[in-house]
């Protein structure tokens, strides 16, 4: 008979890569994970993992029954949550990914008012710049920034207005004086933004149809987007930033925009979830709470950044 625990077991093994990884995750000792998956490959009567010193991958009869076996679990999660949830109560946890800048400054006040909202729902909040992989990590959904072409995934455009701005410090602009032309602005020093080993330092502006690159010179660079926020605040130079990260500094004369009329890259927001996983009613409104929110501050934005 197929045990849930081997189960569960087996599908975070398989995700994760490693028994020991899958067993401090679950709070267990690495030997009872070993001995889940053996059980469950007796009771299979196939070989799951090929197993080495160095390595751990699925079998190919392994990868035929991984789907299945997480199909089963969110089943059975699915049901457990329809018997014990009325359907106008939200409970349980919900584990949501969200972007280090955008996620302290913007969302974590949503799900703060969410939470007062379903005091018997549980958050756990992962800020991170970095792509969350929303079938390996614990997550249930995730906000990111830009278009997703990944058909494995479930992509729901939260604002897809949104554009970068040119922003610096009043201070900044009073020290340095204040950029009118692309060209002025390459003069600049730059806080530029630093992903997966990819610096960001060409810029891209649009006005009458025409495209500006500017090369920019990086003064100081982050794979933290929240610190080339405040490192802009504090006068370090110029950023090129998500309208929604800087619109309440815009709006409260912290950060000032430059070259108003030109249009900044478009930066889509987007929440991302595994099409294996069916849309919760604490996801859906989630998202409607997040996407309203997004909405108020994009009917802000200037003209020029439209």
């Amino acid at each position: 008979m197929l045990r849930l625990e081997d189960l569960t077991l087996f599908v975070r093994a398989a995700a994760l890569g490693s028994f020991s990884v899958a067993a401090r995750e679950a709070g267990l000792p690495p030997a009872q994970v070993s001995s889940a998956i053996k059980r469950l490959e007796t009771t299979l009567n196939i070989r799951l993992f090929a197993r080495s010193t160095r390595s751990l991958r699925l079998t190919p009869e392994g990868e035929t029954w991984l789907p299945y076996a997480t199909q089963m679990l969110d089943t059975l999660q699915a049901g457990l949550q329809k018997i014990q949830t009325p359907d106008d109560e939200v409970r349980g946890t919900l584990q949501v990914a969200v972007p280090s800048d955008l996620g302290r400054n913007l969302l974590l006040s949503v799900m703060q008012d969410f939470r007062r909202r379903y005091p018997a729902l549980r958050l756990r909040i992962l800020f991170s710049d970095h792509l969350t992989d929303v079938f390996k990590d614990p997550v249930d959904v995730a906000f990111r920034y830009g278009n997703n072409d990944d058909a494995s995934f479930i992509s729901l455009p939260v604002a897809p207005q949104n554009r970068r701005v040119l922003v610096a410090s009043p201070a900044w602009l009073a020290a340095h004086g204040e950029p009118h032309t692309p060209q002025e602005l390459a003069g600049h020093p730059a806080l530029t933004y630093v992903l997966r080993g990819r610096l960001y330092d060409r810029w891209t502006l649009l006005r009458d149809g025409r495209v500006h690159e500017v090369q920019m010179n990086s003064a100081i660079m982050s794979d933290d987007a929240e610190v080339i926020r405040r490192l802009a605040i504090a006068g370090e130079g110029v950023a090129n930033k998500s309208w929604l990260d800087v619109s309440d500094d815009i709006r409260e004369g912290r950060l000032k925009i430059l070259l108003p009329q030109y249009q900044g890259d478009s930066v889509p927001l987007n929440m991302i979830c595994p099409h294996r996983k069916q849309l919760s009613t604490a996801v859906r409104l989630l998202y409607d709470a997040v996407r309203e929110k997004c909405a108020a501050l994009l009917a802000q934005m200037p003209e020029g950044s439209v």
